[in-house]
């Protein structure tokens, strides 16, 4: 693309999202809720029916799958595009 041409940029060039700034200071409280919901997972130790398992919830807290050991409960997360992050 040439910058002096005063053309407009091509889908190829243009990237898909725009990266916007903000603050995180001024979130509202649904908006820091919501902070990482779909990029972040937080995987910890739990017992389920006296048995030990790795707990896999959302950013937000909810529980969405509950794995045999941590490194499978990593794995998933890490399958489903997202950070896991530890819990203790």
């Amino acid at each position: 693309m040439n910058m002096n041409s005063g053309d407009q940029p091509d889908a190829a060039t243009t990237p898909a999202q725009e990266v916007v700034a903000f603050d995180v200071r001024h979130l509202s409280e649904q908006q820091l809720a919501a902070l990482g919901v779909s990029h972040i997972a937080y995987v910890k130790p739990v017992m389920v029916d006296g048995v030990q398992g790795f707990a896999i919830h959302a950013a937000d807290g909810t529980p969405m799958a509950v794995a045999g050991n941590r490194d499978v409960a990593v794995a998933a997360v890490m399958q489903h595009e997202m950070l896991a992050l530890s819990v203790h």
